[in-house]
C-alpha cells in the first residue's frame, strides 16, 4: 500500500455458513433466539417464508401460516426469509446446515436472487 491508500478487508467472505456456525460453537458465543426455531406466523412470498409483522403485512392473496421456523441469516425483515426448522440448539443448527443442499443466500435472501454478484455489488458500494 502506498501512503494515503486504504485497504478494506472482508476476513469472513470465504467462510461457509457451516464454518461460521462451527466457529460460534467452538468459541461458545451466545446468540439471540431469532437464530433458533420458534413458531411464527409466516406468509409464503416469492418462494420464501417471511415472518408476519410490522414490515411484512399479508397481502390479500396470501395465507398466514403458523410454522416452526428459524432464520439462517438476519437482515431486512421484508426480504429475509425463514426456513422450516426444528433446530433449537446450536448443535441442531450445525447438523441441519451440514445436510442442507441450498445455501442461505439462495434460500432466504431475496436480494441475492436479483444477481449472482449481489453481495460483491454491495461491498463495492460500501454497504459493508
Amino acid at each position: 500500500m502506498n501512503p494515503g491508500e486504504h485497504l478494506r478487508a472482508f476476513p469472513l467472505s470465504d467462510w461457509t455458513e457451516l464454518d461460521i456456525w462451527q466457529y460460534i460453537e467452538r468459541e461458545e458465543m451466545e446468540l439471540p433466539s431469532i437464530y433458533f426455531a420458534h413458531e411464527r406466523d409466516v406468509v409464503l412470498r416469492d418462494q420464501m417464508w417471511l415472518a408476519v409483522g410490522p414490515f411484512v403485512v399479508p397481502r390479500p392473496n396470501e395465507k398466514v401460516e403458523r410454522l416452526q421456523v428459524r432464520f439462517r441469516t438476519v437482515g431486512d425483515a421484508n426480504c429475509t426469509g425463514a426456513v422450516v426448522s426444528s433446530a433449537a440448539t446450536l448443535g441442531e443448527v450445525i447438523d441441519e446446515i451440514a445436510l442442507a443442499n441450498v445455501s442461505e443466500r439462495g434460500a432466504t435472501r431475496a436480494d441475492d436472487r436479483f444477481s449472482e454478484t449481489a453481495m460483491e455489488d454491495r461491498k463495492r458500494e460500501g454497504y459493508f
